[in-house]
């Protein structure tokens, strides 16, 4: 004899689950790799996925898919609570928290019989609620990472790096509820399969959700209007719900086109980039190839200016008034005053710099030549 079996979801409410299960592991295969780029497995998760371009199309995409299939759900949603009039069974209540704590005090064995389930138990409310909650923190953060001028535009920068710990934190959450919660109460404490075939046994409604399988037995589960009612109701519902559901289709193409980010305008490179590269200190500038005079002479022209351009002129081209780059701006000094004492090498400042530990220090025959240049007065030629 074949057992009784009820019909718990319909082909659309599976379908939904199925669009929402691929979007959500999609996103979680390409997002977590990207919170943690400096781990080697991540790196060869997203070696394996064509780079960290590849996998952020690949993020954004089913992005895209779990915002078109929320839409769907709120417009289906306003049409089974409008139109049909279901009961919205999956509200929170006072007996919620009832059965929570029922439930807590069951397993510490105080109590011999575990609080009966209607629709939806309270474990399966607070994991559909969560997953409301945490799309809502995810589309509110992937906007601001997606469209990071738009949101300096209007809120101080830091919002953007805030954003991005916020994103990484919720997704990390999500994936571990999944994983320890959804995991369990699902595949492993016992496996229910109603999600994929819609219905379930009599035995295993009786053990799930018994105050459902009573009402259903007495005829108060859902009682449907008749047909002219319902058709009333569409007539008023179904211009309403179009335009609801264009203004949120909009709202998504706004959030994928607000702005062009770099990850759109800069050309893809042909090869896989790192996903992380640590900032490295910039490199001091390469000196310019001159030469210096094989006898140096004490005089400025073609003798100790191509000392002074080979060693100073880097960071003394004009910085704070100092400038090496002709005779006149040299003998001129800097917003201290002058560097050369023409005839006094002692009180000239720029020999007490070359004889110490500065980064463009003359070798001793340079400073010799120096030293006599000043002492002869300073000559240009």
């Amino acid at each position: 004899m074949t057992e009784r079996t009820y019909l718990r979801f319909s082909l659309a409410h599976r379908l939904e689950h199925i669009v929402a299960l691929s979007s959500f592991t999609i996103l979680a295969i390409t997002g977590l790799p990207q919170k943690y780029p400096s781990a080697g497995w991540a790196d060869a998760m997203i070696n394996i996925m064509g780079g960290i371009e590849m996998t952020r199309q690949i993020h954004h995409i089913a992005a895209i898919v779990l915002m078109l299939e929320t839409v769907y759900h709120l417009v289906a949603i306003g049409y089974r609570v409008l139109v049909q009039r279901v009961r919205f069974t999956m509200l929170p209540g006072v007996r919620d928290l009832n059965d929570a704590i029922g439930t807590f005090i069951y397993n510490i064995g105080l109590r011999k019989e575990k609080p009966q389930g209607g629709r939806y138990t309270y474990e399966e409310k607070a994991e559909y609620w969560a997953f409301i909650w945490g799309t809502l923190i995810m589309v509110i953060t992937g906007f601001m990472m997606w469209n990071p001028i738009a949101t300096a535009y209007f809120f101080p920068g830091e919002f953007i790096p805030a954003a991005k710990a916020a994103h990484g934190g919720e997704a990390l959450l999500a994936v571990m509820a999944i994983i320890v919660w959804h995991l369990y109460g699902v595949h492993l404490k016992h496996f229910n399969k109603s999600m994929w075939t819609g219905k379930m046994t009599e035995e295993e409604m009786a053990h799930e959700h018994p105050l459902e399988l009573s009402e259903i037995k007495a005829g108060t589960a859902h009682v449907m209007a008749d047909e002219p009612t319902i058709q009333k109701r569409q007539q008023v519902y179904v211009p309403l719900a179009g335009v609801f559901a264009v203004a949120l289709l909009f709202g998504v193409y706004q959030f994928v086109n607000f702005e062009k980010t770099a990850i759109e305008t800069v050309q893809p490179r042909a090869a896989i980039v790192p996903a992380f590269s640590p900032l490295q200190p910039t490199p001091l500038p390469t000196r310019r190839p001159t030469q210096t005079p094989a006898a140096l002479k004490a005089v400025w022209e073609g003798n100790l200016s191509t000392v002074f351009q080979q060693k100073c002129i880097e960071c003394h081209g004009g910085l704070a008034g100092l400038d090496f780059a002709s005779y006149a701006s040299t003998m001129k000094g800097g917003s201290t005053g002058a560097v050369i004492v023409p005839k006094d090498a002692e009180k000239s400042k720029i020999i007490a710099k070359m004889s110490g530990a500065h980064p463009g220090k003359f070798s001793d025959a340079e400073l010799k030549v120096l030293k006599d240049w000043i002492t002869a007065g300073a000559p240009e030629k």
